[in-house]
């Protein structure tokens, strides 16, 4: 796996990013923006940024660099 991949800075990203999606999503739907589906879209594409953030993390704490 790609060190990168592994690095504390790339799940938090990820993680921001899903929550930032998040945000988007609720603010769309109060604000009568989009349609349901395309909230379901992005709620669905937020909860998979901060799935693979929560892997991410549990990974690198298996087989991430020994301090």
């Amino acid at each position: 796996m790609p060190d990168w991949l592994l690095n504390r800075s790339t799940v938090i990203a990820l993680a921001i990013i899903g929550g930032l999606i998040s945000l988007v999503a609720s603010l769309c739907r109060s604000r009568g923006i989009l349609s349901e589906q395309q909230i379901t879209w992005l709620n669905k594409s937020a909860y998979a940024f901060m799935g693979v953030s929560m892997i991410l993390f549990i990974v690198a704490g298996f087989f991430g660099e020994k301090q």
